[in-house]
């Protein structure tokens, strides 16, 4: 056995010697190993008391720790001896050790004493759960030690004793026990800054003010959304709107004959959004050039909520670093940053800082000094970055949250599987990030569930709720590109608050379905109106809605008007309102009798993701009840159904996609474990995906194709072509994605 004891006044002295070289009682040494839960063979460094120190046997004989010779430091005998290790971090934080007894907890292991309250002195207990007495504990900080005494884990929070003086408070102690003091002089204070291994000073996190209302003003006043109002006709061309939102409408067929009724029969709504007033043509573009675009483009308010907890030491821990100085770096001066990061507590690293030269460097210092240990609170860490955006005193025209977590959440009572979770989860999640919400500013949180371990089903109804989206991250070196994606599209944002009306003009003419996925959808009581709440577009960004009416027989016209779209949205930079019709009246020919026709390509497309969709919902329904065979045999019959589209026959890219991604999500539901641990992630990002009609990563992405879905945006991809070419600089770099439109061009509207 070897033991370290220090002492308050700086003596050390040191017992190398087995319990009959040791002068210690039998039950003091008995609740020495009790105390720091460890084997006989077991090395620690001990605060202690000096009036309860052991009288020290002579030294050991030279040849008995022989073995040992090599490591430092060296005991007052001469002979080095092992110094203490820190455990692995797990996702529920340090641990004590297996062999540790429940009777640890009621000894301090300083002065060996019995921790019961009531005795006139308090219990602090330390983050890692070890507790001792509050002076004990105190005493030991006061010489520079920063860690738990028993785990060695460290601590943000020091225990410290105020030097307040007796008579200050008017009363005196009369107890001769030296432990035995006034408690209301304990404190908790913060440690001073720690000198990084590089030689910058990590900040440490001060008291966090009670609001977050010290956010850096914004650059870029909005004008008042009164203050104009355009629409097509006489629409603003002053370098910002100088296109509108695109309108298209497509029938199923072109013509229905006079005598023929016709129920369910579809007609796609196509959006999509203009371009960037100034977009980089490649990922090479800086100086006058990027400072121009992010001059042009609506400011963003970006506040990330990044897990800490034990389970992202090492490689996860730095990849996070890295992927978020990518992130730092691509934001523009008029964009604030906050980071929120999260272990069994929620901290403000920093509070919303423009991105200028200054605020990236003291950002990109901060990020670089989170370190990992603890559980995981996820709800915590979500409502403090909700509060930094509603306390926050200015207001960029664009908000957002990004949340990563690579774990289930370890306060709160939900089953990581279930489905049972979610409607716990609901009642956890602040408000104002529910896009019902009394709240004005729509703030979604777009989450990133990483590794098999993360909570899947909590990670995607958070993004569900709050109108982000769920990716899957199954490869750790794919975190930034994934984060590149993300914000690829989050500084494109060109069209806000977007809502699409529509209107039968035959009055025989009944709405029976509004599919828009998960899109806040109302239809009035008598279904001739209803109205899609489609919030903001990234630039070039594309939305089909695809609605059915019954068509009545018409034997006196030979045409009949079916219905009227209307758009009204936001302009994020000049904050104008601007009014959109389609070109022209929906209408289909009726003429006598109609020989075969073909069915319209585009509305047969969005069919095909619809039905896919739907087979995929179904599919992760069964998998959850353990039915993996009736799942996999859902999405068989959706991907035999696609193939006998016309559009799928005609090798549209989409149905390319839809088809291999159910493929892949039958290949993950193999079995049960192969589905916990990557399948149902799997799935439910893909749900995401297809439910906002918004990109996502998901599962291994190393390979670029990966990446290459039906709905990224040029932004999106220069964004990841980005961050693949700064990892790799050689000539040997990953294939750049493809700076094209999602799909082919279009066919023109029937």
């Amino acid at each position: 056995m070897h033991l370290d004891f220090h002492l308050n006044r700086g003596n050390k002295f040191c017992v190398c010697s087995s319990l009959s070289r040791v002068k210690m009682v039998g039950s003091k040494w008995t609740k020495v190993k009790v105390a720091l839960g460890l084997k006989m063979n077991s090395c620690l460094y001990v605060s202690r008391m000096a009036e309860d120190l052991p009288a020290l046997a002579s030294p050991p004989p030279s040849g008995r720790f022989s073995d040992a010779s090599s490591l430092s430091p060296t005991c007052n005998s001469g002979h080095r001896v092992r110094m203490p290790t820190t455990p692995t971090p797990s996702s529920s934080g340090l641990r004590l050790p297996k062999h540790s007894t429940s009777k640890s907890s009621k000894i301090c292991a300083i002065c060996l004493a019995t921790l019961k309250p009531g005795r006139g002195h308090a219990i602090f207990t330390a983050e890692c759960s070890h507790m001792f007495h509050f002076h004990c504990i105190a005493s030991n900080s006061k010489h520079g030690h920063q860690s738990c005494p028993v785990c060695r884990a460290k601590w943000k929070e020091i225990p410290f004793q105020c030097p307040v003086s007796d008579k200050a408070h008017g009363r005196s102690r009369t107890s001769n026990v030296p432990w035995l003091q006034d408690d209301s002089w304990t404190t908790v204070i913060r440690p001073s800054p720690r000198v990084a291994s590089n030689g910058n000073v990590a900040p440490f996190h001060s008291a966090e003010p009670h609001l977050f209302d010290d956010d850096d003003e914004v650059t870029i006043q909005q004008p008042s959304a009164n203050q104009n109002t355009a629409t097509v006709d006489n629409f603003d061309d002053d370098g910002h709107l100088n296109e509108a939102v695109e309108v298209k409408t497509y029938t199923e067929l072109s013509a229905v004959s006079k005598f023929t009724s016709h129920k369910g029969f579809s007609v796609l709504i196509h959006l999509k959004a203009p371009a960037k007033t100034l977009s980089p043509q490649n990922s090479t573009i800086d100086g006058e050039g990027l400072s121009l675009m992010h001059q042009n483009r609506a400011p963003v308010d970006l506040v990330a909520v990044l897990d800490v907890s034990g389970s992202m030491a090492g490689t996860k821990l730095a990849l996070l670093k890295r992927a978020m100085g990518f992130v730092i770096q691509n934001l523009g001066p008029h964009d604030r940053l906050s980071v929120i990061s999260f272990s069994s507590i929620a901290r403000r690293i920093f509070s919303l800082r423009r991105m200028t030269e200054t605020g990236r460097n003291e950002s990109i210092q901060a990020v670089n000094s989170l370190t990992s240990n603890g559980g995981t609170n996820i709800a915590e860490g979500l409502r403090k970055a909700a509060k930094v955006m509603t306390d926050r005193k200015w207001k960029n025209p664009v908000s957002s949250m990004i949340l990563l977590s690579d774990g289930q959440d370890t306060y709160s009572n939900t089953s990581p599987s279930g489905a049972s979770s979610c409607s716990d989860y609901h009642s956890l999640l602040p408000v104002s990030i529910h896009p019902d919400s009394a709240s004005s500013v729509r703030i979604p949180v777009h989450t990133f569930g990483f590794g098999a371990d993360h909570d899947a089903v909590l990670m995607h109804l958070i993004s569900e709720t709050s109108g982000g989206t769920f990716s899957f991250i199954e490869a750790e070196s794919v975190i930034q590109d994934a984060f590149a994606q993300c914000i690829g599209g989050l500084l494109s944002v060109i069209v806000q608050d977007l809502k699409v009306e529509v209107e039968c003009i035959d009055p025989l003419i009944r709405f029976n379905r509004l599919q828009s996925g998960s899109y806040k959808t109302i239809l009035d009581s008598d279904k001739r109106k209803g109205s899609i709440d489609v919030g903001d577009l990234y630039a070039e960004e594309e939305r089909d809605f695809l609605l059915t009416i019954d068509i009545p027989i018409d034997e006196f016209h030979d045409e009949t008007s079916l219905l009227q779209v209307r758009c009204e949205y936001r302009h994020p930079v000049t904050n104008k309102i601007v009014i959109l019709y389609a070109a022209s009246e929906v209408k289909i020919l009726r003429p006598l009798e109609t020989g075969p026709l073909l069915v319209s390509m585009e509305v047969d497309k969005q069919r095909n993701r619809l039905r896919s969709a739907e087979a995929m919902a179904e599919a992760k329904a069964a998998a959850d009840q353990g039915d993996l065979t009736t799942a996999v045999s859902i999405l068989e019959k959706c991907r035999k159904k696609l193939s006998e589209t016309v559009s799928s026959r005609a090798g549209d890219r989409l149905c390319l996609v839809l088809d291999a991604e159910l493929r892949e999500m039958q290949e993950r539901m193999a079995n049960r474990k192969v589905y916990e641990t990557s399948g149902r992630a799997y799935v439910l990002s893909g749900l995401s995906s297809h439910s906002w009609q918004r990109a996502t990563a998901r599962g291994d992405s190393t390979d670029s194709t990966s990446l290459v879905q039906a709905y990224q945006t040029p932004s999106m991809v220069n964004m990841v072509n980005l961050s693949q070419t700064m990892i790799f600089r050689s000539s040997s770099t990953r294939p750049a994605l493809r700076s094209a439109l999602s799909f082919p061009a279009r066919a023109q509207p029937r």
